[in-house]
């Protein structure tokens, strides 16, 4: 586990591929260091990255007012299939979560369960089949950047289950997150670059 950064107040790592983001992070970092830990946000499993977690009931209760306002940034790596057709944009859908699936869907209409999303992005780089895009999140919807992208045909790499042709971990990394410090009220930013595929197929 990469500790990135732990005062008395909070502690900043980053989550591997593979581990809940809730229980499995939860359990490791309260091992590491002795204290009980509050979850502020998530990633799936099957996606890593940066993470920051409260150690304290009123840094866990500032963090998620900050999230709740929308002062809490976070951005992403991903590699997709294809090319957006505009090296830089936003992306607004309305989705609805099945949970039975566990799996989002872009509907056209607002219904109960329906929830506005929205995200810009940026083409970093690309070749001949996939891009390396760099996507700044402003909701934070279930699977919203693999099924935002599936659906105008650009499926994460090694992402099946919304469309993904290519085998292997998901094309998707939590790259940064600028917040406030809960305590001191200092802006922080901290950032980790992915080195596992497919990001290894570009130049990070």
């Amino acid at each position: 586990m990469k500790i990135l950064f732990e005062d008395e107040n909070i502690i900043v790592a980053v989550k591997p591929i593979g581990v809940s983001s809730e229980e499995g992070m939860v359990k490791t970092l309260s091992e590491i260091t002795g204290c009980k830990i509050y979850t502020l946000h998530r990633l799936d499993t099957a996606v890593g990255g940066v993470m920051v977690y409260a150690k304290t009931k009123s840094a866990a209760a500032f963090l998620s007012k900050e999230i709740a306002e929308k002062r809490f940034e976070k951005k992403y790596l991903a590699v997709v299939s294809g090319c957006p057709e505009e090296n830089a944009g936003e992306m607004c859908d309305l989705l609805f979560k099945d949970s039975r699936k566990n799996k989002s869907f872009v509907v056209d209409r607002e219904r109960k369960g329906v929830k506005k999303a929205r995200l810009t992005y940026e083409v970093l780089q690309k070749n001949e089949q996939k891009s390396l895009v760099k996507i700044t999140l402003d909701t934070g919807r279930s699977h919203q950047i693999r099924v935002q992208f599936s659906h105008r045909g650009m499926a994460l790499s090694g992402d099946g289950k919304y469309g993904s042709r290519y085998k292997g971990n998901i094309g998707l990394f939590s790259h940064s997150l600028t917040f406030t410090h809960p305590t001191t009220k200092e802006q922080m930013t901290f950032k980790e670059t992915p080195d596992h595929p497919p990001f290894t197929e570009f130049e990070i």
